[in-house]
């Protein structure tokens, strides 16, 4: 009797030891800002297809495995870490016909919602800012891993995907020339604090 009671004890631990994860507190990461990038493209006259990107994302990710939806998300990128990979053109677009660093210095994004779609996908939308206007986003978001990284720290990667049109946050210059539409990908990985 007492092998069949101590047998029943081990087997309840180690099943409530399965069921921790699923009942585990939402956690907080930080933007790991050299393995996160936010780009985006536009046409050009109908030629081509240029990028620029930020990688000096900062910014804090609350993530709840249990319940996804209850997820959130804050970044913030500050415009003068603008690249194309051209100067003339970082320069161009930091100008107050496009992003106007000077008088709006930083973009933000918040999110307000997330919908889970699959079970590594979700829709985030969030308040996007950037030269001092406001407007709703929604991306696409995959999560592609949560574990440890190389120095054992517990780590969650992301991508998303998206649309915005230049124009709805007043830099509008040489439409439809140059595409208001502008495609977004972002890679991210938060590192858990």
């Amino acid at each position: 009797m007492r092998h069949v009671f101590k047998s029943t004890l081990i087997a309840a631990a180690l099943f409530a030891g399965s069921l921790t994860p699923a009942f585990a507190a939402p956690e907080t990461y930080a933007l790991e800002a050299t393995h996160t990038e936010v780009v985006f493209s536009w046409t050009h006259f109908g030629f081509s297809k240029p990028t620029a990107k930020f990688m000096n994302a900062v910014g804090t990710l609350v993530l709840d495995e249990a319940a996804p939806a209850n997820s959130s998300v804050e970044v913030s990128f500050a415009i003068d870490g603008l690249n194309t990979g051209v100067a003339a053109l970082d320069e161009h677009l930091k100008k107050p016909d496009f992003f106007d660093a000077a008088k709006y210095p930083t973009a933000t994004f918040k999110s307000t919602k997330v919908d889970v779609t699959g079970k590594d996908t979700a829709n985030v939308t969030g308040n996007l800012t950037i030269h001092g206007v406001t407007k709703p986003v929604t991306l696409a978001v995959k999560l592609n891993k949560i574990g440890a990284n190389m120095k054992g720290v517990k780590t969650a990667g992301f991508s998303a995907t998206g649309q915005i049109k230049r124009s709805d946050f007043g830099m509008g210059a040489y439409v439809p020339a140059v595409s208001d539409e502008i495609d977004l990908v972002i890679t991210a990985e938060a590192n858990k604090k």
